[in-house]
């Protein structure tokens, strides 16, 4: 038992419950954000890009598509193992597809403001896009709940 009073069963139950309505909020954005990258190449105006904003785009069409496929692979998982009285293992292997797939996000994220800010300010522009988005991403999803973790920790 926990502070909860609940069994390790109904523990891992509203464990896998929460970590879907999580993932439930960042699926779908990461999908549309993927869809609308993999249509870019065929638009006139890619022919543009430089030769570092294809590289630049590359990354983030990949790092999309990872986002993707680790923030999917929960519900994967759970239906291969699915009443296999597995959950604990799917529950940890969920968590830490969820923590891969929000990295990329991340990356992603950054990565698209780059590309936006480049084309349609200039190299200066997208550079500073991409540092701000980069520190707002570490500072927000990844410093900030280090640190109330830590908090709660001491």
């Amino acid at each position: 038992m926990n502070d909860r009073h609940e069994t390790p069963t109904e523990r891992l139950d509203r464990n896998w419950d929460s970590l879907m309505q999580e993932l439930h909020v960042v699926q779908t954005g990461v999908q549309l954000l993927t869809g609308f990258l993999l249509t870019l190449p065929f638009q006139a105006r890619f022919t543009m890009l430089s030769g570092v904003m294809r590289v630049v785009y590359l990354v983030v069409v990949a790092a999309s598509i990872g986002a993707t496929i680790c923030l999917i692979a929960p519900v994967a998982a759970h239906r291969m193992l699915f009443r296999r009285h597995r959950l604990e293992n799917v529950v940890t292997a969920a968590h830490r597809y969820a923590i891969v797939g929000l990295s990329l996000l991340g990356v992603a994220l950054t990565g698209v403001a780059v590309l936006i800010f480049d084309t349609v300010g200039g190299t200066g522009p997208g550079v500073v896009a991409g540092i701000v988005s980069a520190v707002l991403f570490v500072a927000i999803w990844v410093l900030h709940p280090w640190h109330e973790h830590r908090g709660r920790s001491a």
